[in-house]
């Protein structure tokens, strides 16, 4: 099983980013995908997830009405636009799998996690 991010980078508070996450290994489309962050000195923190299908998202609060996670099954690869990006969300963001819809993102128990790619927003 494979999950490696792509895209993360420096830019400034306000701006945008487009984090992709390559999946191999495992069937993709069976699994619920999530973003996850750490930020320096904290514990690992859920951002966003889709459904299998691609028709259903969800946002923690901290990202609700900025981030959107997308996926493509026939690339096996699932997308986080961040828009308007703030210093706080500075962090170490992973892709992630998972079978269990949100109970999944809550206990922060995934099937599978990447490497992780590092955001920082400052100016």
């Amino acid at each position: 099983v494979q999950l490696v991010e792509s895209g993360g980078g420096l830019v400034q508070p306000g701006g945008s980013l487009r984090l992709s996450c390559a999946a191999s290994g495992f069937t993709f489309s069976s699994y619920w995908m999530y973003w996850v962050r750490q930020a320096p000195g904290k514990g690992l923190e859920w951002v966003s997830a889709i459904n299998t299908g691609g028709g259903s998202t969800y946002n923690a609060d901290s990202a609700k009405g900025r981030f959107t996670a997308s996926r493509d099954n026939a690339k096996n690869t699932v997308y986080l636009q961040m828009n308007r990006l703030k210093p706080e969300d500075t962090a170490v963001y992973y892709c992630a799998a998972g079978g269990s819809g949100l109970t999944t993102a809550r206990r922060n128990d995934y099937d599978y996690r990447g490497q992780g790619t590092q955001v920082t927003v400052s100016s």
